[in-house]
């Protein structure tokens, strides 16, 4: 009769993947939640609901909203179909995220370390380490930025009071994941209700809206329209959210057998599709305000968040229009830097398999993103804390392929998927989705380049 480790080294060649014992993904939460075994559908639904809403913060981030905030500006509604489709394509990764998660027991991370070399897995690694900087830099430079436009503290200050956070994820952690998830509900319904007052007070036009919902030529052939929307559709999908997504759907204590698995498949996307499309009713109505407040007036060039800040008062009448928009942000930069900090966690301990305590791993980083947002504030102001903000979507676009390449091919392979391997069109969707958003990345990133090049 063959020992226990040799049944596992067994299984664990058997489903393609190199034998190697290894930790849960987020040990310390790891099946906390339980999911009743002979519940209703609703019950269900509430036990598995939690992640998606995570998830969805990266999707509504502040990194997000200077592009939302150029395309209603300048054109109107007409980009509202590009925010559509980027939000279709985010709903399909993040569904292959949470099957991989929940199939293989093991998160992105823990699944390129075992699948890749240990050279391979130390570059992807590094690489993803700098796009989860990247991307809590520019958490941090959109909750600074609305701390100074609220309360008038200095960027700086501002920069260093978003540190706290550390301090909020290790007590809430500590208590429960479920704590966390609740957090971050609520800075959601805070940002969803300041849209809400805005788009009704700004008065869109709803057919309009309705219209912009479908593709139009005028995307394609007008070079400036073509380029927020790539911006849009490049910056869609943030890197870490896949790392994260497939290591918090395993938070459910569900039963680890085919069977529990297709139940725990079913509710956690459906968990993430309506979190996503929440965030896609966040991000079309940044559009849409500015659409209403300033397409078609002498501020439509605006971009800038401390300029739109500034013109919503007059341009709707209303100073609470202005420190709604303000308090909107300061919630969505700080949503985001609770889930950044976990992503950082999940991807450290799955590509390098060491623990290092949750508060010096946080603390970690967090200063990658507060020490060259503090010495960009301090030397150039706001003027550079935008560009540094710009520099932070280039290099996460960078790193976007060298996540949802692996992905893609992981959730495609039979032998490490199983029954739960992905079907021949599911193949080609996500392998085409995987190659649009490549090459609208690179795309994007060229013309940023050159565009640094010959600002003029």
């Amino acid at each position: 009769m063959m020992d226990t480790p040799t049944i596992a080294a067994a299984e664990e060649r058997e489903s393609g993947w190199r034998y190697r014992r290894i930790m849960p993904s987020l040990p310390e939460v790891h099946a906390s939640i339980r999911v009743p075994q002979a519940g209703s559908f609703w019950r269900t639904m509430l036990a598995f609901a939690g992640p998606g809403l995570l998830v969805a913060v990266g999707y509504m981030d502040p990194g997000n909203w200077a592009t939302d905030l150029a395309g209603g500006a300048q054109f109107g509604y007409l980009l509202l179909s590009v925010i559509l489709i980027s939000n279709f394509m985010a709903i399909l990764l993040q569904h292959l995220s949470l099957k991989l998660g929940i199939v293989t027991g093991r998160d992105l991370a823990q699944a390129c370390s075992d699948h890749y070399s240990r050279p391979v897995s130390l570059r992807l690694w590094v690489l993803c380490e700098i796009a989860i900087a990247a991307c809590d830099l520019a958490e941090v430079i959109g909750s600074a930025i609305a701390l100074n436009l609220l309360f008038g503290i200095p960027l700086v200050v501002g920069v260093i009071l978003t540190a706290c956070d550390v301090l909020i994820i290790l007590f809430l952690q500590n208590r429960g994941f479920r704590y966390i998830e609740s957090l971050v509900a609520g800075l959601i319904f805070i940002i969803a209700a300041a849209f809400a007052y805005e788009m009704i007070i700004s008065h869109p036009f709803l057919p309009g809206i309705v219209l912009g919902l479908l593709p139009a030529p005028e995307i394609i052939k007008n070079p400036s329209a073509l380029y927020i929307a790539i911006g849009i559709l490049g910056a869609t999908v943030m890197p870490h959210n896949l790392y994260l997504h497939s290591s918090i759907v395993q938070t459910r204590n569900y039963e680890r057998n085919d069977k529990g698995k297709a139940v725990a498949i079913k509710f956690a996307t459906i968990d993430s599709t309506v979190a996503l499309l929440f965030a896609f009713f966040i991000n079309a109505a940044i559009l849409i305000l500015s659409a209403a407040a300033f397409h078609g007036t002498i501020h439509q060039d605006v971009a800038d968040i401390g300029d739109a800040y500034q013109l919503l008062a007059p341009v709707l009448g209303t100073t609470l229009a202005s420190t709604l928009f303000a308090v909107a942000l300061l919630a969505s930069g700080q949503n985001s830097t609770l889930t950044g900090t976990l992503s950082g966690q999940i991807v450290m301990e799955g590509f390098l398999h060491i623990r290092i305590r949750p508060w010096l791993r946080r603390l970690l980083t967090r200063a990658l993103a507060i020490i060259p947002a503090i010495l960009v504030a301090a030397a150039y102001g706001e003027r550079g804390v935008g560009q540094l903000l710009i520099l932070s979507q280039v290099v996460l676009s960078l790193q976007l392929s060298f996540a949802v390449v692996p992905l893609v091919m992981f959730t495609s392979e039979k032998a490490k998927m199983g029954r739960f391997v992905n079907s021949r069109w599911l193949k080609m969707l996500s392998w085409s989705v995987a190659i649009i958003i490549a090459g609208l990345n690179f795309y994007l990133l060229f013309q940023t380049v050159i565009g640094w090049i010959s600002p003029a």
